[in-house]
């Protein structure tokens, strides 16, 4: 008899449970057509805002931008972008907006934070150019900004880091170049976009992208020497960058296997060559000590004399 009833229940429940569901997805507005629901919850995964759409990083890297494009400086003078490249090292690019509420503010405080572990300082080994994306922003608004991040910066880089604003519409020419994808949302009187920094080589080519609202000190370095053409003089950096590779899933340098064994035989080989020769060397000294004692030591052979 239990047999029975545990089966009459199980088919009941098999039977009621379509039922509740199909009147779940009814109190929830959801359509009683299976592929139209279906087709409903796969647009509730994937559907974004509209000032979203579109934005985010399209990375360009080995491509160049345009060095000619123009731009206002914190002064209110007309500079192209090439004027910040003429020193022949490598430069940082942010494009962000000056009154923007949360992430642009985020990104720099990120930059400034890791730039203060840096060893390097900006106008000496790289530049820094931050432009904004907001047309309506004056110079004025540049140099304000500039002035609040120079106060919190431990070290002389106003000669180094440069803000500016917009001329003519190049910033989105610009921004086109190196993948940055923005949108104004005139509801909010904002803009949405993503947080990240360029590095780009001393030549305008794009090198490297970095990610986030906090920078690590090592990517940075590497990127900056790997933008650079491994031209700094400090071999510490060549080395590391032998060992470390961006990993694009990773958003970060990690560690290549590979050339770390390389990089360790290469150390071996080298460090056994050394002993050898200062061992081989000092046997050459040893044995030519050696001689040169022998040969005073053996005695002088009189000479004889003719007597008349």
């Amino acid at each position: 008899m239990n047999l029975v009833f545990h089966q009459i229940s199980l088919a009941a429940a098999i039977t009621l449970a379509p039922m509740s569901l199909f009147g779940q997805n009814e109190i929830m507005g959801m359509p009683k057509n299976a592929a139209e629901r279906a087709r409903a919850l796969e647009d509730k995964k994937t559907s974004l805002p509209r000032e979203m759409s579109g934005v985010g990083i399209d990375e360009q890297l080995g491509k160049s931008v345009d060095l000619n494009l123009t731009f206002v400086a914190e002064g209110g003078k007309v500079r192209k972008l090439g004027d910040y490249f003429s020193s022949g090292r490598p430069v940082i690019l942010n494009l962000v907006y000056y009154r923007c509420p949360m992430l642009c503010n985020l990104t720099l405080n990120a930059q400034v934070n890791v730039l203060k572990e840096l060893a390097w300082s900006p106008g000496k080994e790289f530049d820094v150019v931050t432009i904004s994306i907001d047309p309506t922003e004056t110079p004025e608004m540049a140099e304000d900004k500039k002035a609040a991040y120079m106060s919190n910066f431990d070290r002389p880089v106003s000669g180094g880091w440069h803000f500016l604003v917009d001329h003519s519409g190049n910033v989105k020419k610009l921004a086109a170049q190196v993948g940055f994808k923005y949108n104004y949302d005139p509801a909010q009187k904002q803009y949405a976009h993503s947080a990240a920094i360029m590095v780009l080589s001393p030549k305008g080519m794009v090198s490297r992208y970095l990610y986030g609202i906090k920078f690590k000190e090592r990517d940075l370095r590497l990127a900056l020497t790997e933008a650079s053409g491994n031209k700094f003089g400090v071999s510490f950096e060549k080395i590391m960058l032998m060992c470390f590779h961006y990993d694009p899933s990773a958003k970060s340098y990690v560690l290549f296997a590979t050339n770390v064994m390389r990089l360790g035989g290469f150390l071996v080989v080298l460090a056994l060559g050394t002993f050898l020769f200062r061992f081989w060397r000092q046997e050459y000294l040893t044995r030519k000590n050696r001689i040169s004692s022998s040969t005073s030591l053996v005695p002088a052979i009189p000479t004889s004399e003719s007597h008349t």
